[in-house]
């Protein structure tokens, strides 16, 4: 618990400034926790197998030019030259046929680096997308994330009984989960009323919350799944206590997306 807290505190003695200060600081630092996550999702997968050292390499050059593209963003539009996307397949797919040998790198192999790539790619790219728009925004999306992850390990802790799901996640528990929802939803919402939008209208924050919320406790519950199906407990240990970027940030990830699609539907 204790190691737990020394490192959220360090962790936010380092990213709230640069959060606030946005700009050319922040885009290194997500480029910086991107890559780290791409090469936590690599490690994930080479504890079946070691991929080839020109998949690795191409994936982060390719992440690094995802997220370039984030920093241009204006709109709500995700723009990605259509050269790169086909380069990605090119590059991923064609390996495939050369090496023509299961151990070394298969088609299964492909479409995972394919797949995690877009999927980590465009989830940071958000990332710097809504900073670059709103900051305040922002600050809501993550409060979300952190007030749920935070009360629901909390709530778990002290009066948690009833498993959530066992096979995926053991530690977490209904009443963590409800815990975390409801602490989660009334301060983000609370947040988003008084600095955000004092005209918004309490039903529509507090369902938009309570979506964003949910939905950030299953991005939880898929990456803990993607650690159970190649054995590891966390995908690094880069921050005592809290495990891996993924670790970390696997709920945000989600958040994001989520926060896009209701958007887009309301």
């Amino acid at each position: 618990m204790k190691t737990r807290v020394m490192s959220a505190i360090i962790a936010m003695l380092i990213f709230i400034p640069i959060i606030w200060q946005g700009g050319f600081l922040f885009h290194i630092a997500v480029f910086i926790l991107a890559l780290l996550a791409l090469h936590e999702f690599i490690g994930a997968k080479e504890q079946e197998k070691e991929l080839p050292i020109f998949i690795k390499l191409v994936s982060y050059i390719m992440m690094v030019l995802i997220l370039v593209a984030g920093i241009k963003a204006v709109s709500l539009t995700f723009t990605l030259d259509i050269r790169v996307i086909s380069g990605v397949f090119l590059i991923y797919l064609i390996p495939a046929v050369l090496y023509h040998n299961q151990k070394i790198y298969s088609i299964v192999d492909a479409f995972y680096m394919i797949g995690g790539l877009f999927f980590l790619g465009i989830a940071f790219y958000l990332m710097i997308f809504v900073r670059n728009t709103d900051l305040s925004l922002f600050i809501y999306l993550f409060c979300i994330s952190i007030f749920t992850d935070t009360f629901a390990y909390l709530t778990g802790l002290f009066i948690g009984r009833h498993k959530l799901l066992e096979s995926i996640s053991p530690k977490k528990t209904i009443e963590g989960m409800i815990g975390g929802t409801l602490m989660g939803v009334i301060i983000s919402s609370w947040f988003y009323y008084t600095v955000i939008d004092p005209e918004v209208t309490l039903s529509s924050i507090l369902i938009t919350s309570l979506f964003l919320s949910i939905l950030g406790q299953f991005g939880d519950l898929i990456f803990s799944s993607i650690k159970r199906c190649y054995k590891i407990k966390d995908f690094s240990n880069i921050m005592p206590g809290h495990g891996g970027i993924l670790d970390r940030l696997d709920s945000i990830i989600f958040i994001l997306f989520g926060f896009m699609f209701f958007m887009m539907i309301i």
